[in-house]
């Protein structure tokens, strides 16, 4: 493995504000990476699932890009964009794009979705990804969504790969190949939590931080809870995470991120609730939930 990035703390995936026109708000979505980067973030995730990317085109693709890109520059902060997709050629190609975008720190790309190709098969898609792409790349594992994961002995095999340089590990939980990953990645492999209720028992056994959808509300205390735990303070870490969980459990009872835009609107953050079909806003119920557990 080689990259000089070193990944660590709270990464926030940022959605995409809507205007009341339905068209995404620049200066709404550049308004919500710096408050998220005001607050401690150690840098923004552009075009994640979060941000609704598969439903962005790709003029508004480039406008959340820069968006970001300026919010980052302004904070001195990582930018991490998105360039995954479910075949290798438009993969390589969202990679290559990246050299004309100034400030892009690395590349999350997810295991190609729906296709469902071997293990094999998605190890080669990323040895292929890393050898063309101009910037670092963090593996999304995301079983549940992709069909499709990668077990220890492949993200290991990836960890020593030049220019991959972590993994957001979305698994579901803290299972046996997390925690063989974590015992034996290389120096320089960052393992980055990536499903929420989660996120300090990873740090705990030798995780480098997370890339935290939750971790658009209440931000300053997520980044307090892995700052604590990254550094061996585990009474203090486990303090501030039994007290976020029952806002992560909140802000996923509906498919993400109808729940977060639903408290960032109710929070006077972005100017509409709306996400974009096929999705659906969150219910009344659900966002008022959320509200009453935030810290």
């Amino acid at each position: 493995m080689s990259g000089s990035l070193a990944l660590r703390g709270v990464y926030v995936p940022v959605a995409t504000p809507f205007d009341t026109s339905g068209a995404l708000d620049e200066a709404a979505l550049e308004d919500l990476a710096g408050g998220c980067l005001a607050a401690g973030a150690a840098g923004i995730v552009a075009l994640s699932t979060t941000r609704e990317a598969t439903a962005l085109d790709e003029a508004e693709r480039a406008v959340a890009v820069a968006a970001c890109v300026r919010a980052c520059a302004a904070h001195d902060a990582a930018l991490i964009v998105g360039a995954g997709t479910n075949d290798t050629r438009t993969t390589i190609a969202r990679h290559e794009a990246l050299a004309e975008i100034p400030g892009v720190s690395a590349s999350l790309a997810v295991v190609p979705y729906y296709v469902r190709p071997s293990e094999e098969a998605i190890v080669a898609h990323f040895k292929a990804v890393a050898v063309a792409s101009p910037v670092p790349v963090i593996v999304y594992n995301i079983p549940y969504r992709t069909g499709r994961g990668l077990g220890a002995g492949s993200l290991l095999e990836l960890a020593a790969t030049d220019n991959i340089v972590g993994v957001k590990q979305s698994v579901g939980g803290v299972d046996a190949d997390t925690l063989s990953l974590l015992a034996n990645q290389p120096e320089g492999f960052s393992v980055l939590g990536g499903d929420d209720p989660f996120l300090l028992p990873l740090c705990l056994m030798g995780g480098a931080g997370a890339i935290s959808a939750s971790a658009h509300i209440c931000t300053e205390h997520f980044v307090t809870m892995i700052d604590a735990g990254l550094g061996g303070r585990v009474a203090e870490s486990r303090k501030i995470a039994e007290a976020l969980l029952p806002l992560t459990l909140a802000l996923f009872t509906e498919p993400s991120p109808a729940v977060i835009k639903g408290v960032l609107y109710a929070e006077d953050r972005i100017p509409t609730p709306n996400v974009r079909m096929p999705l659906a806003n969150a219910s009344a119920d659900s966002v008022d939930h959320a509200l009453r557990v935030r810290l």
